[in-house]
């Protein structure tokens, strides 16, 4: 019949090998999870750049179309001053006789 002695002290080297394999296994693991994290950063900033050039296209796009626009209201007010719809009234009236 085995020992108890014996057979806690395997027990306790087979627990020592268990917990140096672990410990030496913890750094491989911390730097894989490193390489991981630093890997979904440089993702997360690439995203992020792509949505700030959006962005900035986006804001391009509003102010070209504004610019537009307000031309398009000055010619509309130009075309509408009182001394030049007169005139066009009077042209319209000449051309169809009235």
């Amino acid at each position: 019949m085995p020992s108890p002695t014996r057979r806690t002290t395997r027990l306790s080297r087979l627990l020592d090998r268990v917990t140096e394999r672990r410990r030496a296994s913890a750094p491989e693991t911390e730097r894989r999870e490193r390489a991981d994290h630093e890997q979904r950063i440089r993702v997360l900033e690439e995203r992020i750049d792509a949505l700030e050039a959006l962005l900035e296209a986006l804001q391009d796009s509003i102010h070209r179309e504004a610019v537009r626009r307000t031309h398009e209201f000055e010619e509309i007010n130009r075309k509408l001053q009182p001394a030049k719809m007169a005139r066009a009234l009077e042209e319209h009236a000449r051309e169809h006789g009235l």
